[in-house]
């Protein structure tokens, strides 16, 4: 009838502008739109930028930075497994465990990637340890737990120290994200302060010709001598001899 032809177009208008209006907040945008894909794209793109000299190593954390703190968290999570991650992993007692995750499903995106990606699994009062890197980007996620985190500048290397300016001093809930480059916060330590933690990153290797050092970690003890200006003159330190104080 006239009466149920004019009542079903009026719902089919409210219902519409409901989803329009979802659609312009972005409220639907885990169930329509692939944004987790596009993420990864984005953040590959990005890489190439950085690899192919496009963008200084600063200039990228800071395209990185924008790109993470506009991921959404829980679609990021659900598209990693965080909770399959969390039933199959035994968090060690010391240190942090790395957990691998598949991008192969991610349509469009190369086979060949150019950064690699871990989740960093953590107990209450463990920690990434201290540490630096040489030719490497790299960018952190909280995806759940709570930290602190420090960050600190490289200056000088020496035959057995380093100097090193603090440079962040943070704690970092769900959704916290931070940088580091050859050339800014440089040097980073995590301390999980919830009864879990994890954490994704994203790093991307041997991006600047002319640095010849290689891109493993480099580990001191930021609690070293106190030097004039906020500097520290902080012992190089070994895998073992971190992992004992600081894991």
């Amino acid at each position: 009838t006239r009466r149920e032809f004019t009542g079903s177009m009026m719902n089919s208008v409210l219902a519409y502008g409901l989803i329009d209006a979802l659609w312009s907040q972005n409220l639907l945008a885990a169930e329509v739109k692939p944004v987790i894909d596009q993420w990864f794209k984005d953040l590959y793109s990005v890489g190439e930028d950085l690899h192919g000299q496009k963008l200084k190593d600063v200039e990228f954390q800071s395209k990185m930075e924008d790109l993470f703190r506009k991921v959404d968290l829980s679609e990021l999570m659900k598209f990693i497994d965080l909770s399959g991650i969390k039933e199959r992993v035994d968090i060690p007692a010391n240190g942090a465990y790395s957990a691998s995750f598949d991008l192969s499903k991610v349509e469009g995106l190369p086979k060949e990637l150019n950064f690699g990606r871990q989740i960093f699994c953590l107990q209450k009062d463990r920690a990434i340890v201290p540490h630096g890197h040489s030719n490497m980007c790299t960018g952190f996620i909280v995806l759940e737990g709570a930290f602190h985190g420090k960050h600190y500048d490289k200056l000088e290397t020496g035959e057995d120290h380093y100097i090193i300016k603090s440079t962040i001093d943070d704690q970092f809930g769900a959704g916290g994200v931070s940088t580091i480059s050859d050339h800014k916060d440089n040097v980073h330590w995590f301390r999980c302060t919830s009864e879990t933690g994890f954490i994704f990153n994203a790093h991307f290797d041997g991006y600047a010709s002319d640095i010849t050092i290689p891109t493993g970690r480099l580990y001191l003890d930021p609690e070293g001598e106190k030097l004039a200006g906020d500097l520290i003159k902080t012992p190089k330190m070994t895998y073992e001899t971190s992992h004992a104080k600081y894991g």
